[in-house]
């Protein structure tokens, strides 16, 4: 027993060290990329500070994005959704904006405060009762125009819903740069688990464990015993309805198999991270679930939310089959639904509307809990119908839709209620969303919100805005909060010269900066200015300011006026010594 424990703890430090390794060698090679976008950080930075008051303003539902976060409103029926990005096919835009959505009146309203975090997508959000209900957001990514630069940011930031102000805590200790982590609240503390963080030519993902005292403000990296998951992002974190711990599902990774070629893993498998002792001498552990029940089928990009009665609801997704260098995806629009308590998964089966009749007849065989509905849903589960379906875009793009359906009744059941349909009026057709991946869900009082996400059409993406309730009690059928507008589905194409010539661009310049980064890897000359021992900002921007104003220039062009220059050198040299 003691020569296995030892074999799983070095398997467990050999893995450590090289994740050490691979985060050096990543963060480096990733410093000067980083480097190029935080003079455009600092640029929105700098407007955002201009702004000196809270304005709301009544608006219409916010623009197509992915990635973003929606939460539910610790103290009032609203829903928050935060940042974003959006990609068009040919420019990445991102996302810091804040806006609240009235359940009741099925309206939205954007909140302007002043120095909000700045744009970011692949964050985490999380939502607490405390201090009049803040939110609270960690990390995530900032994108280049074209997509192929990367930036990722380990910020922690606080909204004070009660106060509407926005307050960065600046806490020592905690995660490094990342996007696609996972953080939720257990107890007085947030646990943020793995992620990933990727530059032009290198990526590594996590799988650490750090825990942020709501009480100290402090940050601190869980020593964990066992074996856990292995490094992943867009897993899903779920708290036991108890406390004790939180339950990890799923997820994506990939490694490099070749120089230039990439494979993909997509996760299924479960863990749960249990905490023992008393809150100053915690002791935490993982341990591998094996749960019962219809499992649903591996894929990635799927949303999840905690429904009532310890029951986290799983929608959609996507799977990705990799074949040579061709990536196709089958998308999903089922539901599972996960009971934490009894470790067991059932299909998420819609009742749809039933008439008195039907009501009446289910009850004779005595009342029915949720343990009957649950044995009622899984005996009636017989495995998805694809449904295919068309959508005509403004353009004149046909996107041909393929959804999968839950599982119908047997066939004899459907006999013998067939006299009961034919007594209803007719009825309306079946109202769900689209099968699509990364779509954003929260619950509130008991109901599922369901916000856009992403579906592809050959080699278009399709971002989407519209949005669905579901109330989990009555698992009845959706209700549509907001139509998918054709109108927003927007895709621009290159021309095959253009591709080609992008192409050959791409091909010298990284040709150059393979050489450049070899050369600077040796000579470590790819390091801005350290901050001495000591230092005060004021200090430190003086000392190093024409290096900055090098840098704001050439980042910013020749064109650019040197006030506005000199105002982005500060910006950068502020962010690179509080970054420290």
């Amino acid at each position: 027993m003691g020569k296995k424990g030892n074999k799983k703890e070095s398997k467990v430090k050999g893995a450590e060290k090289t994740a050490a390794k691979m985060e050096k060698k990543v963060s480096k090679r990733s410093k000067r990329e980083e480097a190029n976008l935080e003079a455009l950080i600092a640029e929105f930075q700098s407007l955002d500070a201009k702004k000196t008051q809270v304005t709301e303003t009544a608006c219409p539902p916010p623009s197509p994005r992915l990635n973003a976060s929606l939460n539910a409103h610790p103290e009032k029926d609203e829903l928050i959704l935060f940042g974003g990005e959006y990609f068009n096919g040919k420019k990445t835009y991102l996302y810091n904006d804040l806006f609240f959505y009235n359940i009741k009146k099925n309206t939205w309203v954007k909140s302007e405060i002043p120095n909000p975090p700045p744009p970011r997508c692949s964050h985490q959000a999380v939502v607490v009762s405390q201090g009049g209900g803040q939110l609270w957001i960690f990390g995530g990514e900032f994108a280049s125009p074209n997509g192929e630069q990367f930036y990722h940011y380990k910020d922690l930031w606080v909204l004070h819903l009660a106060t509407s102000t926005w307050e960065n805590i600046k806490a020592p200790g905690g995660p490094s740069g990342r996007s696609g982590h996972r953080m939720v609240l257990s107890k007085k503390q947030l646990l943020v688990f793995g992620g990933f963080h990727e530059s032009t030519r290198d990526f590594i993902y996590y799988n650490d464990v750090y825990s942020f005292s709501l009480e100290t403000f402090t940050w601190s990296r869980l020593s964990v015993s066992g074996m856990g998951p292995s490094p992943r992002s867009a897993c899903q974190m779920t708290s036991t309805p108890d406390g004790s711990g939180v339950i990890i599902y799923g997820g994506y990774s990939k490694v490099r198999v070749k120089k230039d070629v990439e494979k993909g893993t997509i996760h299924s498998d479960m863990f749960i991270l249990k905490r023992d002792g008393k809150e100053a001498q915690e002791k935490w552990s993982w341990s591998r679930v094996n749960p019962s029940g219809n499992k649903p089928p591996a894929r990635s990009g799927f949303s999840m939310a905690v429904g009532p009665a310890g029951r986290a609801v799983l929608f959609g997704g996507v799977c990705d089959e990799e074949e040579d260098e061709t990536l196709e995806g089958d998308f999903y629009n089922d539901l599972y639904l996960y009971d934490t308590i009894k470790n067991r998964w059932f299909p998420g089966v819609l009742r749809g509307n039933k008439t008195e009749k039907k009501r009446r007849r289910g009850k004779k065989g005595g009342a029915e809990g949720p343990e009957k509905e649950e044995e009622e849903e899984e005996a009636a589960y017989q495995g998805p119908t694809e449904v295919i379906r068309e959508i005509v875009t403004e353009d004149g793009t046909v996107m041909t839709i393929k959804e999968v359906l839950p599982g119908a009744q047997d066939e004899e059941e459907e006999e013998e209620e067939e006299e009961e349909e034919e007594e209803e009026a007719a009825t309306a057709p079946l109202i769900e969303p689209c099968a699509r991946s990364s779509a954003l869900a929260t619950v509130r009082q008991g109901k599922l919100f369901l916000y856009g996400g992403m579906f592809e059409v050959g080699d278009q993406q399709f971002t989407l805005n519209d949005m669905y309730c579901l109330d989990l009690h009555k698992m009845d059928q959706w209700e549509v909060l907001v139509e998918m507008d054709p109108k927003t589905q927007e895709w621009l194409e290159e021309s095959e010269s253009e591709d080609d010539e992008e192409e050959e661009i791409k091909g010298a310049a990284a040709e150059e900066e393979e050489s450049e980064e070899e050369s600077e890897e040796e000579e470590d000359e790819d390091e801005h200015p350290a901050v001495q021992e000591g230092e005060t900002v004021t200090d430190y921007q003086a000392r190093t300011e024409q290096y900055w104003m090098g840098l704001a220039r050439a980042n910013m062009g020749p064109d650019a006026k040197d006030k506005k220059v000199a105002k982005v050198a500060v910006a950068m040299a502020k962010v690179f010594y509080e970054d420290q």
